[in-house]
Order: structure tokens, then sequence, then C-alpha cells
């Protein structure tokens, strides 16, 4: 991949006792080299993460991104995000790069909502795509995929990963929407 391709990370950062999360997205280079942040937000607990994540791509309005990775599925408490319709939103492909083992979210979402909540967002949870370990960097990470396939998919993430797990934008987004959420807090 040439070190000029770019992907969008995307990442959440959020207080124990908010009610909004701070989104930051960030266009990194395959070299590394950052080159673009916006910030958003979305509901702590909601359903209004996938428009979130849209409206931050909008905003960047960068048609020279040719990838969305983002490092959850399940930002701000469980306000999961529909990664087709991001998928159909950014017109690219989106990769959700995860870091820890599980059994599935369900047992978690079945103990924290109950009738139409639950059912909304097991079926956004249903809809997403299976995930895939990958060995990147000797750690594992797991990744969802849309608009690529499998071998695309282990590329981008071992390219844009240039040390341990963490593929650069979403880092770089996890940086910067901490200290955005920081910022926020001392305002209050």
């Amino acid at each position: 991949m040439k070190s000029g391709v770019r992907a969008l990370g995307i990442a959440e950062s959020y207080g124990d006792d908010a009610d909004r999360s701070t989104l930051a997205g960030a266009v990194v280079r395959a070299d590394g080299v950052l080159d673009g942040l916006a910030y958003g937000s979305c509901t702590v607990g909601g359903t209004d993460a996938t428009d979130a994540v849209g409206s931050l791509a909008d905003e960047l309005a960068r048609p020279d991104v040719r990838y969305v990775l983002v490092g959850t599925v399940a930002p701000a408490w469980y306000n999961l995000l529909a990664l087709s319709s991001v998928h159909a939103a950014v017109d690219r492909p989106v990769l959700a790069v995860t870091f820890e083992t599980s059994s599935g979210l369900e047992p978690a979402l079945r103990e924290a909502f109950s009738g139409d909540a639950l059912e909304r967002r097991l079926e956004i949870y249903h809809a997403l795509p299976p995930r895939h370990e990958l060995s990147v960097n000797d750690e594992t990470v797991y990744v969802r995929h849309l608009g690529c396939d499998a071998a695309e998919a282990a590329d981008v993430v071992r390219t844009f990963t240039p040390a341990g797990g963490r593929p650069e934008p979403v880092r770089v987004a996890r940086v910067a929407a901490r200290a955005g959420d920081s910022y926020v807090r001392a305002l209050e």
C-alpha cells in the first residue's frame, strides 16, 4: 500500500458520570502522518452513535480517505454502531478493530436493557459482520469489515499498525478523544 493512502480512525472517550461521549476522527496516512482531526459526540447509553460517526465523516469531507476504522462497535455504553449504515454513509470500506477476546455483547446487552431498547440493540448487534482474529506485530486483534474482503482488511490493519496492535488512525483518534473530553470537562 502506498504511503499516502489515508484512513479515518474514530474513537471515543467519556467519564463515568457523563451523559455525552466525545468522538474524535483522525485522518492518518499509511506512513503515520496525521492529516486531519474532527470532533463530535453521541449520547451515553443512547442510539445515536451511527449517525454521529456519519456526521463526523461528513464534517471532515475528505474524499481522499480510502478506509474508515472504528475502535469499537459499542461506544458510549452500548450505543451500538450499525456498521452497514456507516458503510453506506461513507461509501468506502469500514473496519471495526477491537482488542479483547469476547464471547459477545448479547449477555451484557440483556443485563443492561429490556423491551424496545434491548430489541433495537440486538437487531443492530446481530446484523454486524463476524469478527475475525488477526495477528498484528505479535498481538491479536479482532476485525469486522464491510466493503472489502478479509485479505484487504488484514492488509489495511497491518499497514496502519506500525507498532503494537492498535491501528494508528484509531490510536490517534483515541488520544484526541481523551484530550477533547478532558477539555470539555474542564469547561463544566
